[in-house]
C-alpha cells in the first residue's frame, strides 16, 4: 500500500493476533523492507509468533519516491515519514526493529512518537555517523557524470549507490540529508533501554560500548557475523523474537 507520504508500506497480519502491539521494522541504507526483513523471514518469523508487522521503504529506498531534496532525507524527515507510517497503521503503541540506518532512526523514534514505543532492538547501530566524513559534492559529480572521487570512503559511498543504477542520485540526496544530520547518541527517552545486537566482525559498530555507557542502561547482544551477514545468520531473528516477547 502507499502510505500518504507516498511511502510503499507492507502490512503483515498474524493468522491469530496477541495482545503485543505491532513492530515496526526499519531497513537499512541501500537496502529496502523486501531484503532486510522479507527475505530473511524475519517478517514472517513475527507474525507467526502473534505480531501484526509494518514495512515501511524509505523515502528513496525500494518501490517509494525518490527525494526531490536532501532536507527530505535527513534524519527528521525520514523519522517523521515513519510516524506518519505509524499513524495510518492507528499503532498508538509500537516495538521498533531497526537494522544500520533503520536502528539510527529508530533512536529517535521516542522523542518523535512521546510514550507510545514499547521495545526497541537496533541492529548494526554505529556510535558515529558513517557519512559524516563523505565528500556529498564528489559523491554528487560522480552520480552524475562518473567522475572518480578523490578519497577511499567516498569513493565506497559511490560504488555502493552506483549499483542501484535508476536509484543512484536519490541515495546522494539520502547521503547529503544524513550528513547535514549526524548521529549524536544521547540519553534514552523510551519507557525500556533498547536492545542492541551486533556482529563480531562489524567494522562500523566499532566502538558500540560508548553508547551502552552513555545509555547507562541497555544491552548488546554479540553475534557471529560482519555487518552485511548478522540479519540473515542464525542468531538475529530469534534474538529479535526472544527481546520483544518480554
Amino acid at each position: 500500500m502507499r502510505s500518504r507520504t507516498g511511502l510503499t508500506v507492507r502490512s503483515f497480519t498474524p493468522a491469530r493476533a496477541g495482545e503485543l502491539p505491532p513492530v515496526l521494522l526499519v531497513h537499512g541504507f541501500a537496502s529496502d523492507g523486501v531484503q532486510d526483513w522479507v527475505e530473511t523471514g524475519i517478517a514472517r518469523a513475527l507474525t507467526e509468533a502473534g505480531r501484526s508487522v509494518i514495512v515501511p521503504d524509505l523515502r528513496g529506498h525500494g518501490s517509494s519516491p525518490a527525494p526531490s531534496a536532501a532536507r527530505e532525507v535527513d534524519a527528521p524527515g525520514l523519522v517523521t515519514d515513519l510516524v506518519t507510517v505509524l499513524d495510518e497503521a492507528g499503532a498508538d503503541t509500537f516495538d521498533v526493529v531497526g537494522y544500520s540506518l533503520g536502528a539510527r532512526l529508530a533512536w529517535e523514534l521516542p522523542e518523535a512518537a512521546p510514550g507510545r514505543l514499547r521495545r526497541a532492538v537496533l541492529g548494526g547501530l554505529s556510535p558515529a555517523e558513517p557519512f559524516e566524513a563523505v565528500n556529498v559534492q564528489e559523491l554528487h559529480q560522480a552520480v552524475a557524470d562518473g567522475t572518480e572521487p578523490t578519497d577511499p570512503l567516498t569513493s565506497a559511498i559511490t560504488n555502493l549507490v552506483l549499483t542501484h543504477e535508476a536509484r543512484a542520485a536519490g541515495l546522494a540526496l539520502c547521503v547529503e540529508g544524513l550528513r547535514s544530520t549526524p548521529f549524536t547518541p544521547r540519553s534514552w527517552s523510551g519507557r525500556t533501554p533498547p536492545v542492541i545486537i551486533v556482529g563480531k566482525d562489524d567494522a562500523m559498530a566499532r566502538g558500540i560500548e560508548r553508547v551502552l555507557d552513555l545509555l547507562g542502561a541497555g544491552e548488546l547482544i554479540t553475534v557471529a557475523g560482519d555487518h552485511h551477514e548478522i540479519l540473515g545468520g542464525a542468531a538475529f531473528r530469534p534474538t529479535v523474537l526472544e527481546v520483544l516477547a518480554r
